[in-house]
C-alpha cells in the first residue's frame, strides 16, 4: 500500500499534463482557445529513460521472422544488432525515433554526452549491413511490413531535420536500410489491392500516414505519389464509418480515425471537409463524445495496447482538427484521451514501458 501512494504521488508530479484533466477540459469548444498540451524536462528525462533503457534489452523478445533453416536460429542481437531490443524490431525503431526527437527538443537532456554516446555504439556501418542481410533474405523481404518501415521512416526523417553533426552521420549510416524500405513500400503498395483495416500494426491508414509525413519532408515524390494515389483510389468513396463498433479488446489504432488523419494529409482541405462530413458526419456535432478506452491488465501484452489507442486517437484528432475551426471540439476530445493515457506511461511493466512513450510524443507533435 506505501509503495502504490509513493507512486501515485510521484506520477501526480512527473506527469503534470495530468495534473489536473478536469482544468484541461473546462474550455469553450466553440473558439480556438483551448491551450496546447506541453511537455516539461522532468516529463522528457522520464520518457526518454524508457526507449535507453529498451534498447539494449535482448530479452524478452518477438523475433517474428520466418525460418527457412536450421541455421536462421540466431540470437536477436546478432540478427539485427541494432534493433534488437525493446521486445521486437518495431518498437525498438521507433524508440530510436522518440530518443532522438527528444534530443531534438531538450538537448539539455544529454548534457554530458553520454546519450549520443550509446548512439554512436549501436549506430555503425557493419551493423546496418548486418541488419539490411536480414532483410534481403528471401523469406523475410516482407518482415515488419509496412508498420516498421514506416516507424524506420520516421527515424530518418527525425535525422534528416535534424542539423546536428552526429545526426547526419547517423542518417547516411542507415541510408541503405531506408532505400531499400522506399522502393519495397512503393513496389506493395502496386500490389495491394484492398486496404487493411485492422486496430492492429497491419492498419494500412497508419503506417501510409507516417510514410507521408516522411516522404512530404524529404521530397520523395515517387513514394508520396505512390500513398496519394493508393488513399484516394481506396478511401474516397467510404460513407459512414461504423466507429461504434470500436475498439476491438487490444486495437491500438482506430481504423475510422487513422483513415481520416490520412485523408487529411492527401485530400486538400475543402476537399477533405466534405469527405469527412460523408466519412464521419457524426463528428462534426459539438455535442459529440468517444469515449476513453480502459485497460484492465497493464501486464497483458496485447490488453495495455488500449492505453496507446488513447494516444492514437489524440493523434488523429488533433490532426483532424488541424486548420478546421468547424472541428475544433475535437481537440478538447483529444486531450481528454491523452490525459488519461499520460499517467500509465511507467517503467513499473515491460509491456507497456516499451512502447507508449513514443505514442504519447507522437500526440504531443500533432497538435
Amino acid at each position: 500500500m506505501i509503495r502504490t501512494l509513493i507512486l501515485f504521488s510521484l506520477l501526480c508530479i512527473l506527469f503534470s499534463c495530468n495534473s489536473d484533466p478536469k482544468k484541461d477540459l473546462s474550455i469553450d469548444t466553440k473558439n480556438d482557445t483551448i491551450a496546447p498540451l506541453t511537455l516539461e524536462l522532468s516529463q522528457a528525462k522520464k520518457i526518454i529513460d524508457l526507449p535507453l533503457h529498451c534498447l539494449e534489452i535482448e530479452y524478452p523478445n518477438k523475433l517474428g521472422q520466418v525460418l527457412a533453416s536450421e541455421a536462421d536460429l540466431k540470437s536477436p542481437k546478432k540478427l539485427r544488432p541494432i534493433f534488437y531490443g525493446c521486445f521486437d524490431w518495431h518498437s525498438s525503431a521507433h524508440g530510436y525515433w522518440s530518443i532522438i526527437s527528444l534530443l531534438k527538443q531538450f538537448p539539455e537532456i544529454d548534457s554530458d554526452g553520454n546519450i549520443k554516446a550509446k548512439l554512436n555504439e549501436l549506430i555503425t556501418v557493419d551493423k546496418v549491413t548486418t541488419e539490411l542481410a536480414f532483410f534481403e533474405e528471401p523469406a523475410n523481404k516482407n518482415f515488419e511490413r509496412t508498420y516498421g518501415w514506416a516507424w524506420f521512416l520516421k527515424l530518418q526523417e527525425e535525422l534528416y531535420t535534424w542539423q546536428e553533426p552526429q545526426a547526419q552521420m547517423w542518417y547516411q549510416t542507415f541510408k541503405p536500410l531506408e532505400e531499400i524500405f522506399v522502393a519495397r513500400y512503393i513496389q506493395y503498395l502496386e500490389k495491394l489491392q484492398y486496404p487493411i483495416r485492422t486496430g492492429t500494426h497491419d492498419n494500412s491508414a497508419f503506417s501510409l500516414a507516417l510514410a507521408h509525413e516522411y516522404a512530404t519532408t524529404l521530397n520523395k515524390e515517387e513514394l508520396k505519389n505512390a500513398i496519394e494515389n493508393f488513399a484516394k483510389n481506396h478511401y474516397v468513396s467510404d460513407e459512414n464509418c461504423p466507429i461504434a463498433y470500436e475498439p476491438s479488446g487490444h486495437d491500438f489504432l482506430s481504423p475510422c480515425l487513422q483513415q481520416a488523419w490520412l485523408m487529411s494529409k492527401v485530400l486538400p482541405q475543402p476537399t477533405f471537409n466534405a469527405w469527412l462530413h460523408k466519412f464521419m458526419p457524426q463528428i462534426f456535432s459539438q455535442n459529440y463524445k468517444l469515449e476513453v478506452a480502459k485497460v484492465s491488465d497493464r501486464t497483458d501484452g496485447h490488453l495495455v495496447h488500449l492505453d496507446g489507442l488513447n494516444f492514437s486517437r489524440a493523434t488523429c484528432l488533433f490532426q483532424i482538427a488541424k486548420n478546421n475551426p468547424e472541428l475544433n471540439h475535437l481537440k478538447a476530445i483529444a486531450k481528454q484521451h491523452f490525459n488519461t493515457a499520460f499517467p500509465n506511461i511507467s517503467n513499473d511493466d515491460y509491456m507497456g514501458s516499451h512502447w507508449l512513450g513514443t505514442f504519447a510524443l507522437q500526440a504531443l507533435k500533432a497538435q
